[in-house]
């Protein structure tokens, strides 16, 4: 089966009868990598009659969306890297018309209509406002993925409800389709949809399926022929293959290196000098090492090699490569940073920086009663490492103190990246099942446990239980989120406070951690600053619910209050 995403394309554009093309259209087919982290773009674009600069607005629209769009990060999904390109687009084009002579006439002003779709792995994903629409074309049957954004007053009069460069806001119409072999996606201007039959398109594109350049302008054609008085534009694109793997191509290609053996000490292993071993286990091995080409000026490096006994575990093996991808997508000084390797491998292993520290469970351990300034300078900057994660779509999911280090200058890095969930990557198809659970369970949010995907809270709440635990030295729950495996169980969970006797928590403190440890992901905080803030400022919430009241605060107030509200009640009795 073939392993790469392949299409035939037909597109076409015209003027019509009018004196200029208002529409524009445009399609990128990219090379790999960026083909599966990427995607195909096309979209097209209408201008308004009413607007002369209309044609502009089309073509930036298009343009813009095309560059744009693969300039976004490959970590993001295809819904989050295209809503943030026209988001922007359109706030382009809209201060182009406030600049311009037309700021009081958006109809006369950069306006247009747009329908893009990005098809990437085995899914098409659709962007839409205005009335350009989308179609499907499967088995022989035409569906129209798209509705009109256009309010009509009366027979002969009416205008778009929702376009390009209309409001400094935009509210787009997103969704995505699974794709099938054979399956046509077509692109089309009012100019085409209103003069064409729905029948007679189908039949000419099946007739001119070898040569869809033909089809479009055929169509184009019939439109005009049929008394069309607009301009005449379409795409259409023709899904020729999928990247459909198996387990066994897939596990082919990663395994295309040989795996490193066992590693001894003062061992020269693919031109480096192995100076310990620093950690093994049944899935992997850590070793420092030394690079002996840079000589004496080479830093230490830590060398990981994956478990020989897991070699025909591609879904092991899958992550484990990924984990040195994620970290050279982020530039973070409290996330850990892969080693740059001048020269090529020879065996199946990563590498990264060396840190001189210690982890944050051997601190724990050093430091079992610190102050909450200590705990909060600790948490502040593993949160400014997940922020990282979570800006690019990532969410790490395995995060507990063994995966946090401290370096000798007090420097905190989030390492470990083995669990790491990316939204990009999640949109790439794989013969590999996805578990949603994959980071360690006294530290994994509850919503994992029902079988659900995490969010940047779950994260956030991983963060909260290293919080509690270097207070208290104990889990919030003990084992028991493990084992609630149903929303009922889970809100039975009962939390225990982290205020102690013997330990200066302000109490304001422990209500920030539990709400941050709440079992409903959608009742924690909405961001990670919000956590971090609230531990350092006491929320509103919380001020008001240990707010003193004023008959208590101040009883002569309060009575004076009392006696000035009857007063008013019995004037207007009196006065009725």
């Amino acid at each position: 089966m073939a392993a790469q995403l392949t299409v035939s394309v037909g597109q076409y554009s015209d003027k019509g009868r009018k004196a200029l093309n208002q529409d524009y259209l445009g399609l990128t087919v990219p090379q790999e990598p960026l083909l599966s982290s990427k995607g195909i773009a096309f979209a097209i674009a209408d201008g308004i009659s009413s607007s002369e600069v209309s044609d502009i607005a089309s073509k930036a629209a298009v343009q813009g969306f095309l560059d744009d769009y693969y300039r976004t990060s490959e970590t993001w999904s295809v819904k989050k890297s295209a809503l943030q390109v026209i988001n922007a687009l359109n706030s382009w084009l809209f201060s182009q018309t406030q600049k311009s002579d037309f700021r009081f006439e958006r109809d006369k002003g950069y306006v247009c209509t747009l329908s893009a779709v990005v098809i990437k792995s085995t899914h098409a994903h659709w962007f839409h406002l205005g009335d350009s629409r989308i179609y499907v074309l499967r088995e022989g049957a035409l569906r129209q993925l798209t509705q009109d954004h256009r309010h009509v007053e009366s027979a002969d009069k009416s205008y778009l409800s929702r376009a390009m460069g209309i409001f400094n806001q935009l509210e787009i119409d997103y969704d995505s389709i699974e794709l099938k072999l054979n399956d046509v996606l077509i692109l089309m201007t009012d100019g085409i949809y209103e003069f064409v039959n729905t029948n007679k398109l189908v039949e000419l594109i099946d007739i001119h399926q070898q040569d869809l350049n033909l089809a479009a302008k055929i169509i184009a054609d019939l439109a005009l022929d049929n008394g069309s008085d607009d301009n005449l534009s379409l795409q259409i694109l023709k899904v020729d293959s999928l990247p459909i793997l198996d387990v066994k191509e897939k596990l082919q290609q990663l395994t295309e290196l040989p795996f490193a053996p066992m590693l001894e000490v003062r061992q020269q292993f693919d031109g480096y000098h192995i100076l310990k071993d620093i950690h093994a286990s049944s899935r992997s091995h850590v070793y420092l090492a030394k690079d002996e080409i840079q000589g004496s000026d080479s830093r230490p490096l830590i060398i990981k090699t994956p478990s020989i006994d897991l070699r025909d575990d591609a879904a092991y093996l899958e992550r484990f490569l990924q984990e040195e991808w994620v970290a050279k997508r982020i530039n973070n000084v409290h996330v850990l940073k892969p080693y740059e390797l001048t020269r090529q491998r020879h065996f199946l292993y990563t590498a990264f920086e060396y840190i001189d520290g210690q982890t944050l469970s051997q601190w724990m351990i050093d430091n079992p009663n610190p102050d909450v300034e200590t705990v909060r300078k600790i948490v502040e900057q593993i949160a400014i490492g997940l922020g990282a994660f979570h800006r690019l779509e990532m969410l790490h999911q395995d995060l507990r103190p063994a995966n946090i280090m401290i370096d000798k200058s007090g420097v905190v890095k989030i390492i470990d990246f083995g669990s790491t969930r990316v939204a990009g990557l999640e949109e790439i198809a794989s013969p590999f099942e996805t578990q949603h659970l994959l980071g360690t369970a006294q530290y994994s949010a509850p919503e994992y446990f029902l079988g659900e995907a995490g969010t940047p809270r779950s994260d956030l709440f991983s963060l909260a239980v290293i919080t509690y635990q270097m207070l208290s030295g104990r889990l919030p729950y003990g084992a028991e989120v493990a084992k609630a495996r149903s929303k009922n169980t889970q809100n039975k969970l009962i939390y225990h406070s982290v205020l102690h006797d013997d330990k200066d928590i302000p109490a304001w403190f422990d209500d920030t951690l539990k709400k941050a440890l709440q079992p409903n992901p959608y009742k924690r905080h909405n961001e990670l600053s919000e956590f971090v803030y609230e531990l350092r400022h006491p929320n509103k919430a919380f001020l008001a619910k240990t707010r003193v009241p004023l008959l208590e605060r101040n009883p002569v107030a309060f009575w004076q209050s009392i006696s000035a509200i009857l007063i008013v009640a019995v004037i207007v009795l009196l006065a009725r």
